[in-house]
């Protein structure tokens, strides 16, 4: 009988791939990505220091209530222009893209577009 591994240990695995080579500093930090089936979540992260520096989620109460009836790469798209404005207050240029072991595609698509929309460089 062969077995399969899951999608999600598939992504997993494809996420520690990337990690081994993609690393954030105070300067550029690495913006990571997580998604679920209702919501998205980033940040930006000093590996250095081990410290998120900025964050959004559409699980924020005035988040959620601004996109409650919007599709999932609207959504998307809200969270990215939200963590790229936070980051501009902190002072925050340029950002190292991590995507999560995800496809660059729909939702992440979607969020990194959000994020330069702002004026974050990736």
């Amino acid at each position: 009988m062969i077995t399969k591994d899951s999608k999600n240990a598939l992504r997993q695995k494809r996420h520690v791939r990337v990690r081994k080579k993609v690393h954030g500093t105070a300067e550029r930090p690495r913006l990571s990505v997580r998604r679920s089936l209702k919501h998205m979540y980033a940040q930006l992260i000093d590996d250095e220091q081990g410290t998120t520096l900025a964050a959004a989620s559409s699980t924020e109460k005035d988040v959620r209530a601004e996109v409650a009836e919007l599709p999932m790469v609207e959504l998307a798209r809200k969270v990215g222009t939200l963590l790229g404005q936070r980051a501009k207050e902190k002072g925050i240029e340029m950002a190292v893209f991590d995507r999560g072991g995800y496809k660059y595609h729909g939702k992440v698509a979607a969020l990194a577009d959000g994020v330069r929309s702002a004026g974050l460089i990736m």
